[in-house]
């Protein structure tokens, strides 16, 4: 599947309730982090997912240590519950996917994990990161979204699979 297709479910998702990045490090680890803010995108000549997450999340943590993510976005109107925990919630305390009794699947290269029943899903394999300094944004952003300073982590996956589970 393209990943063009369906990118309207993708953007209602991030405008509504949001989607699910999920991960896996190379220790196993797993953690589903809600997310409200993504980019799809071609960079490089590829096709990129980019999403923001800030150093003191655990999912950072994973991240570091991670070779793929995945981007999981929820049929309309499905997960709130379980969007509202994985976005309040610490994966340091709370296995969330168990908690929130949501079953992942294998994706398409070992270390990719999928949130079954997901509406649609992004496979995306590490490219780079890149620390965005709040400073270079405008008064206002960082006055709305960073008031501690505690700016975002940007993490460019490349689309490596698009799929409807």
């Amino acid at each position: 599947m393209d990943y063009r297709s369906d990118f309207d479910k993708l953007c209602s998702a991030l405008e509504g309730p949001g989607a699910l990045l999920v991960v896996q490090d190379n220790k196993n680890r797993l953690n589903a982090m809600t997310i409200g803010w993504a980019q799809a995108g071609v960079i490089w000549g590829r096709p990129v997912m980019t999403v923001l997450v800030r150093p003191s999340r655990y999912t950072h943590a994973l991240l570091g240590n991670a070779r793929y993510f995945s981007v999981c976005v929820p049929a309309l109107g499905a997960w709130k519950k379980e969007l509202a925990f994985c976005g309040t919630k610490s994966g340091r305390e709370y296995d969330k996917l168990r908690a929130c009794a949501l079953k992942t699947a294998d994706g398409s290269k070992p270390g990719i994990k999928l949130v079954e029943g997901a509406a649609l899903s992004y496979e995306c394999e590490i490219l780079c990161k890149a620390e965005m300094p709040s400073s270079a944004l405008p008064e206002a952003v960082r006055a709305k979204y960073y008031p501690a300073g505690d700016s975002h982590t940007l993490y460019f996956g490349e689309i490596i699979k698009t799929s409807r589970l």
